[in-house]
Formats: C-alpha cells, sequence, structure tokens
C-alpha cells in the first residue's frame, strides 16, 4: 500500500512541477499522433555563466601568451608606458597587469611559443 503511495506522491510531484514551469510561459505543438500538446519554455538566465567563464579563460590565456612571448621585463615596461598615457590607458595598464593565473598561462604557453 505504501509504495502505491509513493508512486502516486510521486506523479504528483511531477504534474505539479509541469504545471508550475507551464504557468511561466509555454509553446504549443502537435505530436506525432495528432494531439496537441504544450512545452513549457526554457528560462534564459540573466546572466550567462558559461560564456563569461570562456570570455575569463580566454583573456587570461591572451594575457598569457604576450607575457610568454614578450617576456616578463618587457611585458611590464610596455605597461608603464600605458600606465603613463589618459585614463583609458591607466585602465587598459591596470587591467592588463601581470597576475599570478596569467603567469601560470605563459608558464605553459613558454613551451609552444
Amino acid at each position: 500500500m505504501s509504495e502505491t503511495l509513493f508512486h502516486f506522491d510521486k506523479r504528483v510531484r511531477r504534474i505539479a512541477k509541469k504545471n508550475r514551469k507551464l504557468a511561466r510561459g509555454h509553446t504549443n505543438f502537435i505530436d506525432g499522433t495528432g494531439v496537441i500538446r504544450q512545452r513549457p519554455t526554457r528560462k534564459l538566465t540573466a546572466l550567462p555563466i558559461r560564456g563569461l567563464m570562456i570570455i575569463a579563460f580566454c583573456f587570461f590565456a591572451f594575457k598569457g601568451l604576450l607575457i610568454a612571448h614578450q617576456g616578463v621585463v618587457q611585458y611590464e615596461d610596455r605597461l608603464d608606458l600605458l600606465a603613463a598615457g589618459s585614463i583609458f590607458e591607466q585602465g587598459a595598464a591596470w587591467v592588463m597587469q601581470v597576475d599570478p593565473v596569467a603567469m601560470w598561462f605563459a608558464g605553459l604557453l613558454s613551451a609552444i611559443v
């Protein structure tokens, strides 16, 4: 008896979950048997975490590539020249400063470059 009640409760929870999703928005479609069904629309996240992580990875890899190619001393000399410029150039120099993550990438990429 309790197993039957467990399956019933599980089905009720699944239907309630689907109804909550349908309340946020849905699209209608006709399935293979000709029945009109409703599919919940996917909720888009406000902040695409995966995309931001890919951008951050590429940014640090680019900094590491520059450091590996130019060397730390020449890279810092170029940053000093950039820091002596306008407010935008100073901001770019602050963003492009040498950090541990970029140095780690530089260590990995130094064998390739």
